[in-house]
């Protein structure tokens, strides 16, 4: 079997590939798993093992949450039980499979009519048919040169046992694949991988069962800069995009459309942006000019800000809430069990003398945990752990338990936090988003601020969540597994905790004379009005300490040839003055940042001109991390099917993400690339997304 894969996967790299049956997949997929019902039923000790572990203690051991992906776990089953058992009856002979439908080893010994054997000897039958195009239908003429011809059923099937692990391992908080071949020093990376893109694109997927809720926003058009040459937009340090779609790609299914949002993503990772030099002037802004990699007759216009990063000595001591949702849609182990490791990791990043408190909140409300030092961590752990789910869901009656204890511990002049964290399911009391924001509108006023931290996919609100995060002066996370909980509750645990600014606002104005278009790339959620801008009544978004946060646009220059508008006959012309000085200096935009420090109400202002001159010939002289981030950003347009990026294939996405690949010391990056590979699979384009080039 083995040698069969390794001659199919040697064969896949040479050009050529016929057209597919679906119905002939899905039919290879239906022979298996009836395969592995018949087994079950007629293989004697299909259960167990010499040793006694029961199969069924092993999926056990992942929470009862793993039992809603039925379907998968079959898959699971199949490949590690059925198929073992089936082919330990010839021992470690070898085998040929014939076309014909029988399935024969080297020595002439017959299967016999065993269901697995039948099965087996049928999904042959499927490989020739996958292969083969219907009949009368036009031969395939690849049009890229990495297409590669249609992969049989089993090397469908183990490509499938490939996936399955991999997803498994990474939604338990596990290490990748990737991170245990360079620790263990495995040498078939390159097949593990091609194996799981081949799996994940041409295998029919079960189907899987996430019942999400995200709101729909009209994606970002083109704006004529002779008519609207302002765009106004809050910043967004959100990265709940990027983990929810990281989960749903791991599991062999695109994500929700209205789930991506593109700055999150973008956003999701730390870049070496110029930072702030102080807590006073905390924001200094990057810019890079250069060609746009999907389109030759457009630029990227790409800002990037780093927040000041507070030296420890300058972290102000914290007062922090924990808002912990115990209803019953909280019982699975990749909700409320995951959430207690998340909370304690983030107690043991805390200074002693900061207070923390938890409360919870089911079909009520009610207080585990009194404001407690930070240094007393028995007590908070043993808070934690009495913690179990079961009941309705009062969020709103939770909330305003959280904001009275935050206000009786109040620290002046410190760090006033609530961590809301939730699966979003509020289904008693206020639950409409309208309400809830009124609710934390209210409140912010208090200096307490509000973030959200998501757990689980069944049930998630994630319009409810970011209705929170973006009302209450906080941030909105979506935590799938431990190594996430990491990353945002320890590693960045700053950022998370210090506010450095609030109500940020960026402000870009177009120069007509140099500039025909623009659209900035993502943001949706976050639009202003151009007055808004200048309205210190109107809210925004935080940044916390060392915060990096990522804007692109994409600009059609005054003489390009998608400059498709022409100037109007008559639209009244600027002074003279000004547009000799705007052209003189050669001038594209100009850039505005408006922010308030977290205990104050009156913002502050950095502008800064954005030149011609500053623009690259090529994207490929920008640096790394411009680089990795536009990639990102076709990324997450592809996987949001905008029609932008139609031209720039799955491939291109992720070469342009391995150029920036850079220094990646935690190998965030290199699993973003994985990702965009699997995907590029999953969207069941003619193009395959070869991990091995």
């Amino acid at each position: 079997m083995a040698d069969h894969i390794d001659s199919r996967l040697s064969s896949l790299l040479t050009p050529g590939r016929p057209a597919s049956n679906p119905a002939a997949k899905t039919a290879a997929m239906a022979l298996a798993m009836n395969a592995f019902d018949d087994g079950r039923k007629k293989v004697a000790g299909g259960q167990g093992s010499n040793a006694g572990l029961r199969f069924m203690d092993v999926f056990n051991l992942l929470g009862s949450s793993m039992m809603k992906y039925r379907y998968l776990l079959a898959s699971v089953a199949f490949v590690f039980v059925a198929a073992p058992l089936a082919f330990s009856v010839v021992g470690t002979q070898t085998f040929s499979l014939e076309h014909s439908g029988a399935m024969t080893n080297n020595g002439g010994a017959s299967f016999g009519d065993s269901p697995v054997a039948t099965s087996v000897g049928s999904l042959a039958k499927a490989d020739q048919e996958i292969a083969q195009p219907p009949a009368g239908s036009p031969a395939l003429v690849p049009s890229h040169d990495y297409a590669r011809p249609a992969p049989s059923a089993h090397e469908q099937m183990a490509a499938y046992q490939l996936a399955i692990t991999e997803a498994l391992r990474l939604s338990t908080g596990q290490m990748s694949g990737d991170d245990r071949r360079e620790v263990t020093g495995r040498e078939n990376a390159a097949q593990d991988s091609r194996l799981m893109a081949l799996a994940l694109k041409d295998v029919t997927r079960p189907p899987q069962v996430v019942g999400g809720r995200f709101t729909s926003s009209e994606i970002n058009g083109m704006k004529n800069v002779a008519a609207d040459p302002v765009s106004t937009f809050a910043i967004d340090v959100d990265t709940a995009s990027y983990s929810y779609a990281r989960r749903n790609i791991l599991n062999g299914r695109l994500p929700d459309p209205d789930s991506v949002r593109v700055e999150e993503l973008v956003n999701y990772f730390p870049y070496d942006w110029q930072a702030g030099s102080s807590a006073d002037e905390p924001f200094n802004p990057s810019v890079t000019i250069a060609p746009t990699p999907w389109n030759p007759d457009t630029k990227l216009l790409h800002i990037g800000i780093q927040g000041y990063d507070l030296p420890a000595a300058e972290q102000k001591q914290s007062n922090l809430v924990f808002l912990v949702d115990v209803s019953g849609s909280m019982q699975s182990a990749d909700k409320l069990p995951l959430l207690k490791t998340s909370l304690r990791m983030l107690v043991e990043r805390l200074k002693p003398t900061d207070t923390v408190s938890i409360v919870t909140y089911a079909g009520s409300s009610g207080v585990a945990l009194r404001p407690t030092a930070a240094s007393d961590k028995a007590a908070i752990f043993a808070a934690l752990d009495g913690l179990e789910a079961g009941g309705g869901t009062n969020g709103a009656q939770g909330l305003k338990t959280a904001y009275d204890l935050a206000q009786e511990s109040f620290v002046k002049d410190g760090v006033n936090r609530i961590f809301l964290a939730t699966d979003g399911d509020f289904n008693v009391g206020a639950s409409s988003d309208d309400d809830l924001k009124r609710l934390v509108e209210n409140r912010r006023k208090s200096g307490v601020f509000l973030s959200v931290l998501g757990f689980g996919a069944d049930n998630y609100n994630d319009g409810m969540m970011q209705t929170l995060a973006q009302n209450g002066n906080g941030v909105a996370a979506y935590i799938d597994t431990l190594e996430e909980a990491e990353k945002t509750l320890v590693e960045e645990a700053s950022a998370s905790i210090f506010p450095i600014a609030k109500d940020v606002k960026i402000q870009v104005e177009f120069n007509p004379a140099t500039v025909a278009r623009y659209r900035l790339i993502g943001y949706e959620t976050r639009a202003l009005a151009t007055e808004d801008f200048s309205n210190d009544k109107v809210d925004a978004g935080e940044v916390g300490s060392g915060h990096r946060v990522t804007a692109i646009y994409e600009i059609v220059p005054k003489d390009s040839p998608a400059a498709t508008v022409d100037d109007r006959r008559y639209a009244t012309p600027e002074p003279a003055s000004k547009d000799a000085d705007a052209d003189k200096n050669g001038e594209l935009a100009f850039l505005k940042i408006r922010y308030k420090k977290p205990s104050e109400e009156t913002s502050r202002l950095i502008t800064r001109p954005i030149l011609a001159d500053q623009e690259l010939k090529s994207i490929d002289e920008a640096s790394a991390d411009v680089k990795f981030s536009v990639g990102v950003a076709a990324f997450a347009q592809k996987l949001k099917h905008e029609s932008w990026v139609d031209g720039y294939d799955w491939k291109a996405v992720v070469d342009m993400m391995k150029e920036g690949a850079g220094e990646d010391p935690y190998g965030l990056r290199r699993n973003a690339i994985r990702l965009a590979q699997i995907a590029g699979s999953l969207a069941g384009r003619d193009e395959v997304v070869d991990p091995l080039r």
